[in-house]
């Protein structure tokens, strides 16, 4: 069973589809993606480190749900 991943490491940076990324090819004056902003560093830093850290804990948990897969497999044989 495939997770919804909650959290990522480029929450900052824009999504672009590739039809966007084919866009900015042809402009000019080079403002055409919008970042997310905070209001402070100290909330982007925050927001940063937490969203960091969910990454590892999902990346931990994918890691436990292979083990124990292995596991059942080798059990069972």
């Amino acid at each position: 069973m495939k997770r919804i991943k909650k959290y990522r490491t480029d929450f900052l940076f824009p999504r672009p589809s590739f039809l966007i990324g084919l866009g900015s090819i042809l402009n000019i004056s080079g403002n055409y993606f919008d970042f997310n902003y905070s209001s402070s560093d100290y909330e982007a830093d925050y927001k940063s480190i937490l969203s960091d850290w969910g990454v590892v804990g999902e990346d931990v948990k994918d890691a436990e749900s292979l083990f124990n897969e292995i596991m059942k497999k080798e059990k069972n044989n």
